[in-house]
């Protein structure tokens, strides 16, 4: 194990931190909006699900799968989103770029190094500077503002299994949705729910265009990620059509690298990825 230590010899670095230090956080208006907003979506497709379909299904069976499988999605959705949003995404400590970090990471003779004069770091291969985070980001893929945060080389995973659970989410939400909607119309909108007519149309047209908008976006975004992880790129790498300077990784060894050896935990939000091999604890915030 290494000892983390901050800019200047182990020192907490506080910017982007809270809850005493024990948090990442990021203070973006439009981020937060962003990722109250999740939250908000997400309850009122809770809502509709319980109260306008299942509440009033007449098939114990049916009632008990779907709203089982749903809170499974939910909780794994959000509990994703958590992780991805308060987790460090990989920042490289600020104001490092001292004269002695330099001396302590024993160059050899040529050997060149790169500092980021936004926030003063030594920035490692394969990092980027983010102007909302202001930091340099270890492996940075992208900010994404429905998180609040960074995609980077800590919290990638978590980002993955976000948009792989809202995907499932949002493709089972619009299966109850419409399935429902044909209920209805059905039985000319007698029985149907608890709700008048208009206010049951209404709720759930919108849960529908809202499964489906998010269905679309969050599997295009998923997709993307594992594409890029199998091909150990960056989202900024492919976008600015990097040559790679690294010496890449194989696929496999490139998705175990985000996720870690193949087992279950892959699919939990719960476990933390592998954590890369500290080679200059100062690279490593506290």
């Amino acid at each position: 194990m290494y000892e983390s230590l901050g800019p200047r010899g182990g020192e907490m670095d506080p910017h982007n931190k809270c809850m005493g230090g024990r948090m990442w956080c990021v203070s973006d208006i439009c981020g937060i909006i962003c990722a109250v907003m999740t939250w908000l979506l997400v309850t009122y497709a809770e809502f509709v699900v319980l109260t306008v379909i299942l509440g009033t299904s007449n098939h114990p069976i049916y009632t008990t799968f779907n709203l089982l499988l749903f809170n499974v999605f939910a909780v794994l959705a959000l509990s994703s989103h958590a992780r991805a949003m308060f987790t460090d995404p990989g920042a490289v400590p600020k104001g490092n770029a001292t004269r002695e970090n330099i001396q302590r990471m024993g160059l050899r003779e040529g050997q060149v190094i790169f500092k980021c004069p936004k926030c003063c770091s030594i920035k490692p291969e394969r990092a980027h500077h983010c102007s909302v985070c202001q930091r340099c980001i270890r492996k940075m893929d992208h900010h994404c503002p429905w998180v609040n945060n960074c995609v980077g080389e800590n919290n990638q995973k978590f980002f993955v299994l976000f948009t792989f659970y809202i995907a499932l989410l949002s493709l089972h939400g619009l299966f109850l949705g419409i399935y429902q909607f044909i209920i209805c119309v059905r039985s000319e909108w007698r029985e149907c729910s608890s709700f008048s007519p208009p206010a049951t149309v209404v709720l759930l047209l919108f849960l529908i265009f809202e499964s489906l908008l998010f269905a679309i976006f969050t599997a295009v975004m998923f997709f993307t990620q594992v594409n890029a992880i199998w091909n150990d790129e960056t989202g900024i790498e492919q976008l600015k059509k990097e040559q790679a300077s690294w010496e890449k990784k194989s696929r496999w060894r490139s998705i175990q690298a985000v996720f870690g050896r193949f087992s279950l935990t892959w699919f939990s939000p719960f476990t933390t990825p592998p954590l890369p091999t500290k080679t200059h604890s100062y690279m490593y915030a506290v």
